[in-house]
């Protein structure tokens, strides 16, 4: 496979620990773990990039699995994001024995090699989808309101090894000290919906505009997310949070969110009805399901700054509502 031409980027410096660190980042040539490495390296930090693919942003070459590469790969190392995974889209393209040996296996490998190392912080980026079946309500009932608290019940092999990933985490922190905090991101890849039915009946942007009212998150959100749970891990030890886009949504909303988005939607950010008009599109019918970020911006003070009205003012002023990093890191499918 050709390498990627890998074209400067004009960004802001990015706020991350004033101390140089030794990152290692898995999945390096994946959407997040190339934003990772990219911002890491801008900040001054040595970011060290493993994957099974080759790319402008992999140092390591070979799989998590790879009990004496991983050994290697820590050495000397204060954090590991741990990005490196088969999402949801290779369900269609990979047995789920893979899933296991990528999702669970290859977790357990980096956690004992990252605790055997110590490792000051070690950051597992896991997924919304592990909630599975309870983003799901029921006909007449109100949308899910999902925060933390809510019991994951997931509903294919992806979710299921998400979950056991994230255990393996909670364990291996009770057993060996090594802070452990756990990210559960929403949607922040650009590619098309796998879902034939949205595909059809929206366009691409205006599907991704809606959702960021709901279930996505810019990519240079979940970086920063990253960049902070590094700074705090020492000090919060093991912790689940959700990572998503800002919603304008209060929990008395949810029950008109079921049958009248558009509504609901004109009252929190009235712009949006005058720009969708003017393109044509148009909001979804039924919005089933809010993450809530409270607890991260909390905890780890976390500032997400694409949200929908973020998105709405894009548009008016004819701009990318994506940010320059993600622009960056562009499409990379998933199929290989």
């Amino acid at each position: 496979m050709a390498a990627r031409v890998v074209e400067p980027m004009q960004l802001e410096r990015p706020a991350v620990s004033h101390r140089q660190l030794k990152v290692l980042v898995t999945g390096s040539a994946g959407h997040l773990g190339e934003a990772l490495m990219r911002t890491l390296r801008l900040a001054g930090h040595q970011a060290i990039g493993l994957d099974v693919l080759p790319s402008p942003f992999t140092d390591c070459h070979g799989s998590i699995t790879d009990r004496a590469l991983v050994q290697r790969c820590v050495e000397g190392v204060d954090a590991v994001l741990h990005t490196a995974t088969l999402h949801k889209p290779h369900i269609v393209s990979h047995p789920q024995q893979a899933f296991i040996d990528c999702n669970i296996t290859g977790t357990l490998v980096l956690l004992e090699a990252a605790a055997a190392a110590h490792v000051g912080a070690f950051v597992f980026t896991s997924t919304t989808s592990t909630f599975g079946h309870a983003l799901t309500p029921a006909a007449g009932q109100a949308a899910a309101w999902i925060t933390e608290a809510v019991v994951p019940v997931p509903k294919n092999i992806y979710g299921m090894t998400k979950v056991a990933a994230e255990d393996l985490c909670e364990i291996h922190h009770r057993r060996t000290g090594m802070p452990c905090l756990v990210l559960r991101t929403s949607r922040f890849f650009p590619e098309a919906d796998d879902d034939d039915g949205k595909r059809a009946a929206y366009d691409d942007a205006n599907l991704k505009a809606n959702e960021y009212l709901y279930r996505r998150v810019d990519i240079e959100d979940v970086v920063s997310a990253h960049l902070l749970a590094i700074d705090k891990a020492a000090e919060l030890r093991f912790a689940r949070y959700l990572i998503s886009a800002s919603s304008p949504f209060s929990r008395r909303d949810c029950e008109q969110l079921r049958h009248d988005p558009h509504a609901v939607v004109k009252r929190a950010v009235p712009a949006f009805e005058a720009e969708y008009a003017r393109r044509g599109w148009r909001m979804m019918a039924d919005i089933e399901r809010v993450y809530v970020n409270d607890l991260a911006r909390a905890q780890l003070g976390w500032t997400p700054r694409y949200d929908f009205a973020h998105v709405i003012a894009r548009l008016a002023a004819g701009e990318d509502f994506c940010s320059p990093l993600a622009r960056a890191v562009g499409r990379k499918g998933y199929h290989r």
